[in-house]
């Protein structure tokens, strides 16, 4: 029985597998066309898997397809890395070469005629910098004559942006040669649970289809993983429930150790400041891969360019673990807050959530401990983080202590919006969803009021909170006011919280 692959890349016969066809043709086009491209995606997108499977069909139409990684050579020489190459070629083409310079290399291939090689090297930012451009100069001079001999393409695969580093007016990796490796569609994804089901007989409900698919923005990487942590934890049952996947998400937000998200978590430590902007604001950044920032965090998976040119967070998953990793821990407010909270005067007759008043208790909380204390130091006392995330994490706070009083249950959504935080609450088995964002100007508040009226329709719920944070130096319109509408059939509570601008 096959399992859906979390390591390293697919092997059909053993693991699930997409045959992602358009983009081998893609790939078979190139080589035909005696090209030497790049291969450039973040890690989890599946590029092993794609290049061995391209790798297949090139060898099906005679030729001889040789690939290995370059990983862990930063200081390997010219030939030990040709003595891996060798080994390789030997094994899967049963080539026997001997080679241990650039110029042996470049003779060996230009006394080959009878056959069409194509190499392609994984990893290969991690050559040894003081050879990768000699190697470069030797690619380059064999592309110039590859009519004449057996080296048909040379395929480089890395997670750095490694078309800038190779690319000049001689190289023959130019900016258009290089074969973008896409997350999986939305298709491909229920096509690969749906390998699981009929080989099975498990079924997945379709919710839970859409939930994977959404959580994980189709990275086939967390798809599997999400995937295969299911099956896992419902061996014997007939049906994967929305239920069994809330679990999942769970537990992959507060107790997972996944390396990949262990990778992004450093990388927004080193640009702390410019992710909580993103996390916290709603500050339009234009998408410029020239920048540092940028760059990184594109290069490992975390932002990506949206529709209208601005950054945006590329994986949802990874948007809601930060949420929690950034979290101020030390502060001790919880338990401040449950000291404060009286379950009885928040609940009707009918044992209906009265939300009013848990908003009061919250804005009565915030004039007494205001929202400093959410903002995490360094060992030297400075702050490390935006004073825009303590407006969000005070209310979060609040609202999880309420939570753990009456044990009721929360989740995020699965939203990759900037600059807002959406949480879904279950009230004794009624749900909220509750939108905390910051005022900026009139029109983002109004647009945003149906926004979550929309949003809260889409996921079926009837109740929808919209707490706004607002700076007291504004003067703000009669729009701009606490009120609970009807909204697309969806009842939308408005409510404004206060803060001193001047003061931080």
């Amino acid at each position: 029985m096959r399992i859906f692959n979390t390591s390293g890349p697919n092997i059909q016969e053993e693991h699930y597998t997409i045959e992602r066809t358009n983009l081998i043709d893609k790939g078979l086009q190139l080589v035909e066309n005696k090209r030497y491209f790049t291969i450039w995606a973040p890690r989890q997108t599946g590029k092993s898997t794609y290049f061995r499977q391209l790798a297949e069909k090139l060898n099906e139409q005679n030729y001889n397809t040789v690939y290995f990684s370059v990983e862990g050579f930063s200081d390997f020489s010219v030939a030990d890395t040709f003595d891996t190459f060798c080994r390789e070629l030997k094994e899967q083409q049963n080539i026997d070469w001997k080679i241990e310079t650039f110029k042996h290399f470049e003779h060996q291939i230009t006394n080959c005629r009878d056959k069409k090689i194509v190499i392609i090297i994984d990893e290969i930012e991690s050559l040894n910098p003081n050879i990768f451009g000699q190697f470069l100069h030797t690619i380059r001079n064999l592309y110039h004559t590859r009519h004449r001999h057996c080296l048909k393409s040379v395929i480089l695969v890395g997670v750095s942006n490694i078309v800038g580093v190779v690319n000049d007016n001689a190289s023959p990796f130019n900016i258009t040669d290089n074969l973008n490796v896409p997350y999986f569609t939305d298709k491909e994804v229920f096509e690969l649970l749906e390998q699981h089901e009929n080989e099975t007989g498990q079924l997945f409900e379709d919710k839970v289809k859409q939930k994977i698919s959404q959580i994980t923005a189709n990275q086939p990487g967390l798809v599997n993983g999400f995937a295969n942590k299911l099956v896992e934890d419902n061996l014997g049952n007939q049906n994967i429930t929305y239920n069994d996947y809330l679990k999942i998400e769970d537990w992959y937000l507060t107790e997972a150790i996944d390396k990949n998200f262990s990778n992004i978590l450093n990388k927004a430590k080193e640009q702390r400041n410019f992710v909580e902007r993103l996390l916290f604001t709603e500050e339009k950044i234009p998408f410029e891969i020239d920048r540092d920032s940028i760059k990184l965090l594109h290069t490992n998976g975390l932002i990506k360019k949206d529709e209208n040119g601005y950054v945006t967070f590329w994986v949802p998953f990874y948007k809601k673990r930060l949420y929690k990793a950034f979290y101020p821990y030390t502060n001790g407010e919880k338990a401040n807050i449950l000291r404060s909270i009286a379950v009885s005067e928040l609940f009707d007759t009918n044992d209906k959530l009265i939300l009013d008043k848990l908003i009061i208790g919250y804005k009565e909380y915030v004039k007494r401990r205001g929202f400093n204390v959410f903002r995490e130091k360094d060992e030297k006392g400075n702050y490390q983080s935006i004073k825009e995330s303590a407006l969000i994490y005070s209310f979060e706070t609040y609202i999880q202590a309420f939570l753990q009083v009456i044990d009721g249950k929360s989740y995020r959504e699965a939203d990759t919006g900037l600059g807002k935080s959406d949480l879904i609450i279950n009230v004794k088995s009624i749900e909220y969803l509750i939108e905390s964002k910051i005022y900026y100007y009139e029109n983002q508040f109004l647009k945003g009021k149906k926004q979550l009226a929309y949003y809260c329709k889409s996921l079926g719920l009837k109740n929808g909170v919209y707490l706004v944070f607002y700076p007291n130096n504004v003067n703000y319109s009669k729009l701009v006011i606490e009120q609970t509408e009807i909204i697309e059939n969806v009842s939308i509570s408005t409510y404004l919280i206060e803060f001193d601008d001047a003061k931080w």
